[in-house]
């Protein structure tokens, strides 16, 4: 029952997260958003200015003011990746998804399953919703250990497109994401920013699950539906919606740190997750932590509507075995 679990909740992460995973994208582009330039070398750009000096002419340079910030929304950004980047862009990353879906998503819904079946009261059958938390919480933080590699990648290669030419990445794939960042920055890097990963799943898994199976069951017992494809459908779509609200803010940090270059000799843009909390509130403000929230939502919904109904038929489909 324990792998079963496992083989189940493993199809189903993979066939929701392939098929959100333009959102995805477009969501951790819009995180990325604002984020401060690296300080140039040199000043290249410097105008002259002439100032009277007591009857000699002084040149002063005048450097230009910085360009504004230009914010976008989903569409926007969306559409400007098409059309700069092409049609196959909205997929880059796609192997990183896979692989961090068979790892950290098969991981937290195996394990969730199994301390379901370990702390459902054997007499009423009922799976409280304090347990269905903290079942939630350990699933996806041990989920999240695991799987940190692929999300480290996915997230650099999502993000790549946005970079100048030549500070591209241009990994061809998972696995040469993986081992270039073995081989640059050493096997830490694979973690870089895991504690906000952690952090995240953990909250992203108990707000989710527990909400779907709360949710699902009260519609049953209220009578509202029966169990069938209407109430999987308003479960999970509503348990989407407490998720986003629950992550976003860790998500955008999270995206972030995972994203930043580390170049030797060069001081890294953030010390580490509340590092870069601070830096982003004080330079754009609280409601930055919400960046990408739209396309979070819109990803969010649809994978969770995706991954329970598949999860659902899955079980029909394995149910005697």
């Amino acid at each position: 029952m324990g792998a079963k679990g496992f083989v189940e909740g493993g199809i189903a992460s993979i066939v929701a997260g392939c098929s959100t995973h333009p959102l995805d994208l477009i969501k951790v582009r819009m995180q990325l958003q604002g984020e401060s330039a690296p300080a140039p070398v040199s000043n290249p750009n410097l105008r002259p200015a002439f100032a009277y000096n007591g009857g000699g002419v002084t040149t002063v340079e005048m450097p230009h003011p910085p360009p504004p910030v230009v914010r976008s929304g989903p569409v926007s950004v969306g559409v400007k990746i098409f059309q700069t980047e092409g049609v196959a862009a909205l997929f880059s990353g796609i192997s990183a998804t896979v692989l961090r879906q068979t790892l950290y998503s098969t991981t937290r819904m195996g394990l969730y399953e199994i301390f379901r079946e370990k702390w459902t009261d054997q007499n009423t059958g009922t799976f409280s919703l304090t347990r269905k938390i903290t079942a939630g919480l350990l699933a996806g933080g041990i989920g999240a250990a695991v799987g940190n590699p692929a999300d480290v990648a996915m997230v650099r290669m999502q993000a790549d497109g946005r970079l100048p030419l030549a500070q591209r990445r241009n990994y061809k794939g998972v696995a040469d994401a993986i081992s270039t960042m073995v081989k640059q920055e050493g096997v830490t890097s694979l973690w870089r920013g895991s504690s906000l990963t952690v952090n995240r799943a953990m909250i992203v898994t108990a707000s989710q699950l527990a909400s779907y199976d709360q949710i699902k069951e009260t519609i049953i017992k209220q009578g509202v539906m029966g169990d069938g494809l209407g109430t999987h459908v308003t479960a999970s779509f509503a348990a989407g919606f407490v998720a986003s609200v629950a992550s976003n803010p860790v998500d955008v940090i999270k995206t972030r740190v995972m994203n930043m270059k580390v170049e030797e000799g060069v001081a890294p843009p953030y010390k580490g997750a509340i590092d870069c909390a601070l830096k982003t509130v004080k330079a754009e403000g609280p409601m930055a932590l919400y960046k990408g929230f739209i396309p979070t939502i819109s990803r969010q919904g649809p994978f969770t509507v995706v991954l329970f109904v598949t999860l659902e038929q899955v079980r029909k489909v394995l149910k005697d075995f």
